[in-house]
């Protein structure tokens, strides 16, 4: 937490807003929640795997995904993938994800970066995707 405690103040002007929250939660593995205001933003989670900074948007459950598009979302989750700047499309615990990852020695400036463009690529995959969605 006092890393990103740290980041904080140039991922809000990366973002241009205030009022991010960091809010650690409990489990197994450390885990902090980056929560950003706006209703388009989700909250991204960010935990120390050692060896990286793993940082995950949760998009939406599995189950949202209309049955007759599913394998059209796939494809086209697989197309993008390459041309989604720092971040990558995956599936974790029946959810549709976002990821991006970076050393524990990258700067703050990097990780606030990568934190930044993952929010933004959040928003854009709900905007693009949508009409996948139930």
């Amino acid at each position: 937490v006092p890393r990103l405690q740290r980041v904080l103040p140039l991922l809000q002007r990366k973002l241009l807003t205030e009022g991010i929250e960091l809010n650690s939660v409990g489990g197994e593995v450390p885990v902090v929640e980056v929560g950003i205001p706006g209703e388009d933003r989700d909250a991204i989670y960010v935990t120390d795997a050692g060896s990286q900074l793993l940082c995950i948007v949760y998009l939406w459950k599995t189950e949202a995904v209309r049955s007759e598009r599913r394998a059209e979302l796939m494809a086209t989750m697989l197309a993008l993938n390459p041309s989604v700047p720092l971040s990558s499309f995956g599936i974790v615990g029946g959810h549709y994800v976002l990821f991006g990852a970076l050393s524990p020695d990258s700067s703050d400036d990097d990780l606030a970066l990568e934190l930044a463009t993952l929010s933004d690529n959040g928003v854009d995959a709900g905007l693009t995707f949508a009409e996948f969605l139930e």
